[in-house]
């Protein structure tokens, strides 16, 4: 493994554990939007904008691999 890439791991793994010890005081909005089922709708718009994300992704890496087999 190169320096430059456990350097890389070291500073991720770093920034998670941070990260993580932000976690421990209790958010009120989430709470808040959690009771009255409004986390549902901002986690549906989310997992959209992701799936959209990755069809489209996938959709140009087919069409650069057909433009790629024409070459």
């Amino acid at each position: 493994m190169s320096i430059l890439k456990k350097i890389t791991l070291l500073l991720t793994i770093l920034l998670l554990s941070v990260a993580s010890f932000a976690q421990d005081k209790p958010v009120e909005m989430a709470d808040q939007m959690r009771s009255n089922g409004r986390i549902y709708v901002v986690v549906a718009v989310m997992l959209t904008i992701l799936i959209g994300l990755v069809l489209y992704v996938v959709r140009l890496d087919r069409k650069i691999s057909k433009l790629e087999k024409e070459n």
